[in-house]
């Protein structure tokens, strides 16, 4: 599969999500203040990255996430509306490297870098139904 085909640098991608007390750090184990918490934005980053790419994939491929380098440097709370915006900014072989922005209805609250690469559904599968396979 030939990923420069089908996805290119400055591809985008958003999510938004209006912060309800289940998007709080308590309530996702994250920590005991009632703002939005960090796992739900990271959660948003994904979204907002899927969305750019994976419906330019071919079918039986998909996206998977392997690494996040994100800063969460403002508290949401809840009741607020966050928006998320990634845009493609590299893909080497089958690595599609993301820039990460969130922005509550005031400010950034949050940036960062994510990659992901893309996988044949069906050799995935495989590979991980191996692990379960027990060791001789």
């Amino acid at each position: 599969m030939e990923l420069a085909s089908a996805l290119k640098p400055g591809l985008t991608g958003r999510a938004e999500l209006a912060v309800g007390e289940e998007h709080t750090a308590p309530r996702v184990g994250s920590g005991r203040v009632h703002v939005l918490a960090t796992p739900v934005m990271i959660n948003l980053f994904e979204a907002a990255a899927l969305a750019a790419i994976e419906h330019l994939l071919p079918p039986g491929f998909q996206s998977l996430g392997t690494r996040l380098d994100v800063r969460h440097v403002a508290a949401t709370p809840v009741g607020m509306k966050v928006v998320v915006s990634v845009e493609v900014l590299k893909i080497e072989g089958r690595t599609v490297l993301f820039s990460l922005q969130a922005h509550d209805e005031k400010e950034l609250i949050g940036d960062g870098t994510h990659e992901r690469v893309v996988v044949n559904v069906e050799k995935f599968d495989q590979r991980v139904a191996r692990k379960l396979v027990p060791a001789k």
